[in-house]
C-alpha cells in the first residue's frame, strides 16, 4: 500500500508541532511525533496526513522523505518555508502554517498527539517507538514497514485492509490522471 506523498501537509503539521512546542525541537522528536500522527490517522481512517511511507531505522520508525527534508542540498519548497534548517540537531519555526491543507480531523489529530506525546524528551520518545510492533531493528539500515502490519496490530480484519488498500490504490490513480501522470 503506498500513499501520495504531500510535502505540503507534511510541513504544515511539522509547524503545528513546532508551533505547539513553543520554540524549536529536536528534529529526531519532530519527525516522531509526526510518525505517531500518521499511524493514528491510518489506524483510524485508513488514510495517513502526508502520505510518507513509513520505515524502521535504528531509532524507530520514522517518514522516509521527511526523514531528510532538512539534508543539505533539497530544493525549496513548502518544507524549508515553514521548518528552519537543522542547527544543533533542532529545528525551529520559520513561518506559521495556516494549515488550510489539513482538515480537522487532522488538526485534532496533530493536536492530540502533541497533547499525548510532546512532553517526552526526544530519547525518551524514540524508546516509546521501539515497543510499536512494526519496528523491526535494521540494524544499521533501514526496512519499509508495511502498513498493513499496523491496520492488523490495530484490529483491523483482511477484509477492512483490503477495502483500505483499494481506496489508497483508487486515489493513487485520480492523482495521477489529475496531475498528467497518468494515462
Amino acid at each position: 500500500m503506498k500513499f501520495v506523498f504531500d510535502e505540503r501537509k507534511a510541513a504544515q503539521a511539522a509547524a503545528m508541532l513546532l508551533e505547539l512546542n513553543q520554540g524549536p525541537m529536536p528534529y529526531i522528536k519532530l519527525i516522531k511525533l509526526l510518525y505517531l500522527a500518521d499511524r493514528r490517522s491510518l489506524i483510524e481512517s485508513g488514510y495517513t496526513i502526508t502520505g510518507d511511507s513509513m520505515v524502521s531505522m535504528d531509532h524507530g520508525p520514522v517518514l522516509s522523505r521527511l526523514y531528510d527534508c532538512n539534508k543539505p542540498g533539497r530544493s525549496d519548497g513548502h518544507w524549508q518555508r515553514h521548518i528552519g534548517p537543522l542547527r544543533d540537531y533542532e529545528v525551529s519555526l520559520l513561518e506559521p502554517s495556516d494549515g488550510m491543507a489539513l482538515s480537522d480531523y487532522e488538526h485534532d489529530v496533530v493536536t492530540e498527539t502533541f497533547e499525548k506525546f510532546g512532553h517526552l524528551d526526544a530519547w525518551k520518545l524514540v524508546e516509546y517507538m521501539h515497543t510499536l510492533p512494526e519496528w523491526d531493528d535494521p540494524s544499521g539500515s533501514s526496512w519499509p514497514i508495511d502498513v498493513r502490519t499496523i491496520l492488523r496490530e490495530a484490529g483491523k480484519s483482511d477484509s477492512e485492509i483490503g477495502h483500505i488498500a483499494e481506496q489508497v490504490a483508487s486515489f493513487r490513480s485520480f492523482v495521477s490522471v489529475a496531475s498528467g501522470q497518468g494515462s
